[in-house]
């Protein structure tokens, strides 16, 4: 048969008897016998009384603690012996003591949790859990405890809604003092359930106690559109960090065209760009066809080309530096014949060097 639970409080004394001793009294022929036992949880082994200290002593067919300490908790057997029409018999019982806090400890239950600043954070169209926890002190002579919730005063048992359901478990068992958890359920949460009174409560013998749960509506940031709207974005702007990279002067020029304002109006320059260049046959093709049609015909800039523009009969060297002078921008054309071949072009770049250097009128 089971083990018959037994509390003994720390530091204080009680008195074990043998269960169902009196019905061997009542059948034996003589005066029955008993025999007391340890089994140490620690070690797992069983010792017969005496036990190797004073706390405990057998007195008669009882076994006396005098002094209950952490190490005595565990099982106890007692063994009966008697006597019934000239033939010995026995039987064994087995006892669980375990300790407890003694009496003069508070045994007034309390709420852990919610604190009494605790707010709960809900959401509408989701579910919630409201979560209780407490100390419930074990009391002797009356071991009955409970841990509830409360919804407009009422019991979840006694609502009708549905959506309200509640789960009770033990969280830790000290000494026989339990801590217990009650979680309330709220199924598709409401922005009328926060108008509703939530309360918590424990109960024992000794005390009643509850704590009304305080919540607030917790208005979040949609997760999953910042998500996807960032993602958008990045892929967004890496597509267009790739296009600027490798159509920049495209991109460039069409700005240009578009948004660019007419430079005649902001200086007294004459022409954008004048163009330095070798003076033969394969770099006066590429300028004069090439360069030119693309600057004036596509870009629409006013291009100065001293071998087109200048008119016969005046100075080479006057007629170049005021053609520089009149220009915005000067536009050399490097190439291995530049310095060999005609100290026009070095002119020409002397000129535009010297403008850049002293006036800063000349790019």
């Amino acid at each position: 048969m089971p083990a018959t639970q037994e509390w003994i409080g720390l530091q204080e004394g009680k008195t074990l008897n043998c269960p169902d001793l009196q019905y061997a009294v009542k059948m034996s022929e003589i005066e029955p016998t008993v025999s007391w036992y340890y089994v140490n949880p620690d070690k797992s082994e069983c010792s017969q009384y005496p036990f190797w200290n004073k706390d405990r002593e057998q007195r008669g067919t009882s076994l006396q603690f005098y002094t209950m300490l952490i190490p005595y908790q565990g099982l106890y057997f007692c063994t009966v012996r008697y006597q019934r029409r000239g033939r010995m018999l026995h039987f064994t019982r087995s006892i669980k003591v375990s300790g407890i806090y003694p009496e003069r400890v508070s045994k007034v239950p309390t709420i852990l949790y919610p604190t009494e600043h605790k707010i709960f954070s809900v959401r509408t169209n989701s579910d919630e859990r409201l979560t209780c926890r407490g100390l419930l002190p074990l009391i002797l002579h009356n071991s009955s405890r409970k841990i509830w919730w409360t919804v407009d005063g009422n019991t979840v048992a006694e609502l009708k809604n549905r959506r309200f359901s509640q789960k009770n478990s033990i969280v830790k068992e000290d000494f026989g003092d339990l801590t217990m958890e009650s979680v309330l359920v709220i199924e598709d949460f409401q922005s009328e359930d926060l108008k509703r009174e939530f309360n918590c409560s424990v109960w024992n013998e000794q005390g009643f106690l509850t704590r009304r749960a305080q919540l607030k509506e917790d208005v979040s940031l949609p997760t999953v559109e910042l998500g996807c709207g960032l993602g958008v974005t990045l892929v967004l702007m890496l597509l267009l960090f790739v296009v600027y990279h490798v159509f920049w002067l495209e991109l460039l020029l069409l700005y240009r065209s578009w948004f660019g304002t007419d430079e005649r109006h902001t200086d007294d320059k004459e022409f954008d760009v004048y163009i330095s260049y070798a003076r033969n046959s394969e770099e006066e093709q590429f300028v004069l066809s090439t360069l030119r049609s693309v600057l004036e015909n596509v870009l629409g800039y006013s291009v100065c080309i001293f071998d087109r523009d200048s008119l016969p009969g005046g100075t080479i060297t006057d007629e170049t530096l005021s053609f520089v002078a009149r220009s915005r921008r000067l536009l050399v054309i490097v190439s291995p014949n530049y310095a060999c071949q005609g100290s026009q072009a070095l002119l020409e770049l002397k000129a535009g060097i010297d403008s850049m250097a002293l006036g800063g009128h000349l790019k």
